[in-house]
């Protein structure tokens, strides 16, 4: 600690991200990352980019991008929100929308930033436990409070919401903004967009890291109501008008055009994800329904901590989280190409071979 850092800064709790390790023959399976690659199409207009252009400032409202986006979706482009991956947008969200005098509601079991935006930006918040399934029971979101935030599918169980049940938080919830972080929802989830134009007070927020293949790119979206979209935007041009850049813009555009690709990528992971969870039942695990691109599991005997300390051996990287303690006999498993699976089952099936 420093006796120069503010305040809130010796308050924080950081978000820890996945481990980005640098090993050679690894097989990456804990970031959630398309194991495929960006649309041939993204590539080239990369390439087309890097141009005398890159002298000038980008456009700063990314109109090219939001109509994109809005066409995609059947909506309008003063519907669209653009930032530098969805965790800016995110953030962007937890102070223009979420900051009020009643706490902001989320899972006891979610995705770990926000209440890292809470510490961020001072935010009170109080956490909804999930069902004995790990599920979100909407009912107990009916109550006074400042904003509700929940990932749909859930991260990082990967039980997706059912979209009548959020059209019933919807209409228990209607005086203040419900977010629905879309983050994992192409991968066999029913998306909230079509909500849209009914709950003025729904906003979606989407990233093109998953199913887009552009983790590396960083740019994210939010769908929503225009004075939702206003709010962000106030919020975004007093902290960086120019948050996407040319290269980036580019191409985001070419992945939300190119369908046919995005389509194909997805029916993969959902049919590699299929076929895995059959053979991790097969070795005794408990596998947890999953409409995301990753998949949330314990075996009957060995914990988790035990399982990835030996999958790392192996270099085979999965995700573990210790707390809360219930959930710290899972792995955190992504999906990726059929190749890696078979491997992840080779080792697994090495390490239980006496269970």
């Amino acid at each position: 600690m420093s006796k120069f850092w503010s305040d809130v800064v010796h308050k924080l709790t950081p978000y820890v991200p996945g481990e980005q390790p640098k090993l050679d023959d690894l097989v990456k399976l804990n970031t959630n990352e398309n194991p495929y690659g960006p649309s041939p199409k993204v590539i080239e207009a990369l390439k087309l980019e890097a141009a005398d252009s890159l002298r000038l400032y980008p456009d700063p409202n990314s109109d090219k991008l939001k109509a994109t986006i809005a066409n995609t979706y059947g909506l309008k482009s003063n519907q669209v929100f653009v930032g530098n991956g969805s965790d800016e947008v995110l953030a962007h969200v937890f102070q223009a929308l979420l900051k009020h005098s009643r706490p902001l509601l989320f899972p006891d079991i979610t995705y770990s930033f926000y209440p890292v935006y809470c510490g961020l930006y001072d935010i009170e918040y109080q956490t909804i436990p999930l069902a004995e399934d790990f599920t979100i029971s909407v009912e107990d979101y009916d109550l006074p409070n400042g904003g509700i935030i929940f990932p749909n599918p859930n991260a990082p169980t990967g039980i997706p919401l059912a979209l009548d049940k959020i059209e019933k938080l919807l209409k228990i919830n209607t005086q203040s903004v419900v977010v629905v972080d879309e983050a994992y929802v192409d991968f066999g989830t029913d998306s909230a967009v079509n909500l849209i134009n009914t709950y003025p007070n729904l906003l979606v927020t989407h990233t093109l890291s998953k199913a887009r293949s552009l983790a590396g790119l960083r740019v994210g979206y939010a769908l929503g109501a225009t004075d939702l979209i206003e709010a962000l935007t106030r919020v975004k041009d007093s902290f960086n008008s120019y948050p996407i850049d040319r290269f980036a813009s580019a191409g985001a555009i070419a992945a939300m055009q190119d369908e046919a690709y995005f389509q194909s990528t997805c029916g993969k992971v959902v049919a590699t994800r299929k076929s895995l969870v059959k053979d991790l039942i097969d070795l005794g695990f408990k596998v947890l329904p999953s409409g995301a691109n990753f998949i949330f599991a314990k075996h009957q005997v060995k914990d988790g901590a035990e399982l990835t300390a030996f999958l790392r051996r192996k270099n085979i990287i999965v995700r573990h989280f210790k707390l809360p303690s219930r959930i710290a006999p899972y792995i955190r498993i992504t999906i990726g190409t059929d190749e890696q699976s078979k491997k992840l089952i080779n080792a697994l099936s090495e390490f239980l071979i006496d269970v």
